[in-house]
């Protein structure tokens, strides 16, 4: 997973309750189930030896009927489970991950403002409608019932009988599923059902500490650490429902306007699904394998889109197969959905957000991330909640060694090597150790730990070592020692040390030989905020041309920008504010590689106005009545702002007015003036911060499109126009 993935450029990171009374009573609780009288007994043929044939410790046949209308899910679960330990186990323990969804407090914390928003959005829908859960009704094996607890999102089966190392037993499970409104890994929005975690899946059992994995899922990262297994699910759904599961899938008819389709999936850590009665699906078969995009149909040209998106996506498999280990199964799915700010990694399956605008598709790196996610998660799998360095570092650094390889520089090793500061957490932490720094923790100073091994060893030893990687845990689960063990094997002890002291310690940070200097550094960052500015508008062509930020996007990319102060009679706290305005300006504009000419002087304006400022952007900062620039092309700029409808006179003639519009050059139309300004003979007080607050925001890429606003004397916004960004709510968050 990757959060505010929609951007295709990865900037550093110097730029990125309901009680649990209402939750409990919103669903049924699961709680001790009740077994038949006597002590249920195993006979010997259910306790019979593994064959050969058994290549896993799990195979799940789920049969389960969506209820669309209550939301809801009815399900039977048939689980055959080997005992590879060499303990004797008196009980197994499954996952009810769908329980994080009995309250609020449970629920992932990444998808809170999404929830809140819809919460906003549709009124209707009550608190209780955002929880869910999983009611256990019953379960059994050989036809007796046995005794279970399901806490705290752990089911805990008791065994009448032993089972031994080497035997296998089958367990039938029956339960329904309240399906949550908004999002989460597991809910409903508008036209989707997301389908992770929505039936009892077998948690890992550690035979060192002899006992079963009970950790809940957490509340501010991934809990997903499972043992492969094989699955055959059947959804029974309306007739006009397309779903994306993993495996391979066949559809029948079933009873009146319904349908089942059925998904055999082998070899595959876990298993999800997505349901939409308006899912396209295009498809594409090359060498052997098949990928599809579940996607709306919603704007124009959105095939061709798509078909550029399953381009991409062949590249990038192929790249890793080559590096790392082939891609193993027939199929690879994509899935369009309403999941803001961030992409998920399933088996054989990714899901995405929804495509905006124009995509810059060959970008877009949070696409190539989330397929890494097949070799670090689903194929060499791991305890995201204790070692998420292993699936979160190893997939970043990933994407930018495919960007490296594919000739996309500022999405290659430059983002690596652009070292920030070290932070106390170490790379082996847990996620309660980090916090809230994931992503500075697991993938930013993870992928330098791994880029530092490459650059170490090369990268012909590199592959070669994480090809071996490969081989020992595809299908099996990874933990830093086997990886480190992996190293010392291929790259010798001393290696293995000093990865393992950069793993193990904190205040990693990347060894100064492999960083940018400092000039490299301003360059990277120059052209990093060149495409980001630049990609922002191709992806929205629609924005009018008079937008504030574009008047950095322009500069950008070569175009003069000069900034114009005004000089007239100004007391000494304008000019203060002035300076202070100019500052916050340049301090922004130096960070972005930007240089801009500053005019003070009233005779330096007058011999530049018209050639050189004739082909400049310019940024004008005060008071119209004291701001040469203003004076000289009065009459022009007023026609100018009348064409994107600032009333120029009447705003200008009121008192204590201040903000900022922008318009075409007076003198050049393909260029752009933007006024900072205010009516008083200075800001007040109370009006000043937000005045240089919302100025910071109307440049910056990440907010809405500002043609104009206009703040009272007290600050607040009295009057704009602006075009919505859609992803400056990701930004807000």
């Amino acid at each position: 997973m990757k959060k505010l993935k929609q951007w295709n450029i990865t900037l550093p990171k110097c730029i990125i309750t309901g009680s649990l009374v209402v939750a409990l009573t919103a669903v049924p609780v699961s709680g001790l189930g009740i077994a038949v009288a006597g002590k249920p007994t195993l006979q010997n043929d259910l306790l019979v030896e593994a064959n050969t044939a058994v290549h896993h410790l799990a195979r799940y046949q789920v049969d389960a009927r969506i209820d669309e209308k209550a939301m809801k899910i009815h399900a039977t679960e048939a689980v055959t489970y080997r005992n590879n330990t060499s303990d004797t186990l008196d009980n197994i323990v499954f996952h009810t991950f769908a329980d994080a969804n009995r309250s609020k407090e449970t629920q992932s914390s990444l998808f809170e403002h999404s929830n809140q928003r819809m919460a906003k959005e549709n009124p209707d829908k009550k608190p209780e409608d955002f929880l869910g859960g999983i009611e256990i009704n019953n379960i059994k094996s050989s036809g007796q019932h046995l005794k279970f607890d399901n806490t705290n999102q752990a089911l805990t089966v008791t065994l009448g009988q032993a089972l031994q190392p080497g035997q296998s037993i089958t367990l039938e499970l029956e339960f329904d599923v309240k399906i949550p409104y908004g999002s989460q890994r597991l809910s409903y929005y508008k036209n989707i059902i997301n389908g992770a975690h929505w039936f009892p899946v077998l948690s890992v059992y550690d035979p060192a500490e002899h006992m079963w994995d009970k950790t809940p899922y957490s509340t501010t990262f991934e809990s997903d650490y499972y043992d492969s297994a094989d699955y055959q699910v059947t959804l029974n759904v309306p007739a006009e429902y397309k779903v994306s599961m993993p495996g391979t899938l066949t559809e029948q008819e079933a009873d009146a306007g319904r349908k089942t389709v059925t998904a055999t999936a082998n070899n595959t850590r876990e298993f999800v699904f997505f349901a939409s009665p308006d899912f396209k699906v295009e498809s594409v078969t090359r060498d052997g394998l098949t990928v599809q995009y579940y996607y709306f149909d919603n704007q124009k040209d959105k095939k061709q889109i798509i078909d550029q998106y399953i381009d991409q996506a062949f590249k990038v498999i192929n790249f890793f197969s080559e590096k790392y280990g082939k891609y193993p199964y027939p199929e690879f799915r994509i899935v369009e959905s309403y999941v803001e700010g961030l992409a998920v990694e399933f088996s054989r399956t990714i899901q995405m957000g929804l495509i905006q605008g124009q995509p810059d598709i060959l970008n877009h790196s949070a696409f190539v991330h989330e397929i890494a996610h097949q070799w670090f998660h689903a194929l060499i799998g791991n305890d995201s909640e204790t070692e998420s360095f292993l699936d979160e570092g190893f997939a970043d650094f990933s994407m930018v060694y495919f960007y490296e390889k594919q000739g996309i520089p500022l999405n290659g090793f430059k983002v690596i090597q652009f070292d920030e500061v070290s932070l106390d957490s170490p790379l082996d932490s847990t996620n309660d150790k980090v916090g809230d720094s994931p992503d500075a923790i697991f993938y930013k100073k993870g992928r330098q730990a791994i880029y530092e091994l490459y650059r170490t060893l090369g990268e012909e030893k590199f592959d070669e070592l994480m090809r071996t990687y490969f081989d020992k845990y595809v299908f099996k689960n990874a933990t830093i020692d086997g990886l480190l063990q992996v190293v010392e094997n291929k790259a010798g002890k001393k290696i293995r040390d000093d990865w393992e002291a950069d793993l193990r310690n904190p205040n990693y940070s990347l060894k100064p030989e492999y960083r940018l200097t400092a000039d490299e550094e301003a360059a990277y960052m120059h052209e990093q905020f060149k495409s980001i500015y630049h990609s922002v508008f191709v992806q929205f062509p629609e924005v009018p041309f008079e937008t504030m930020s574009r008047i950095v996007d322009k500069t950008l990319q070569g175009e003069p920008l000069t900034i114009i102060m005004s000089d007239g009679q100004i007391s000494d706290k304008t000019k203060k504010q002035q300076d202070q305005l100019l500052n916050q300006i340049q301090g922004f504009m130096q960070i972005a590689g930007i240089k801009p000419t500053v005019i003070t002087e009233r005779q330096v304006l007058k011999n530049k106005l018209k050639q050189e400022l004739g082909d400049s952007n310019v940024i004008v900062i005060g008071k119209p009545d004291t701001n040469g620039f203003i004076q000289a092309l009065k009459s022009g700029i007023i026609k100018r702002a009348d064409t994107v409808g600032f009333k120029w006179r009447d705003i200008m003639n009121k008192s204590n007015q201040s903000g900022a519009y922008i318009i075409k050059h007076p003198y050049n139309q393909n260029r752009l003036m933007l006024h900072y300004f205010w009516t008083g003979d200075q800001l007040s007080d109370q009006v000043a911060d937000p005045f240089m607050d919302k100025a910071s925001e109307s440049l910056s890429f990440s907010n809405h499109f500002y043609q104009y606003y206009v703040l009272n004397n007290v600050g607040k916004i009295s009057n704009e126009h602006k075009v919505e960004n859609p992803f400056a709510q990701l930004f807000a968050e």
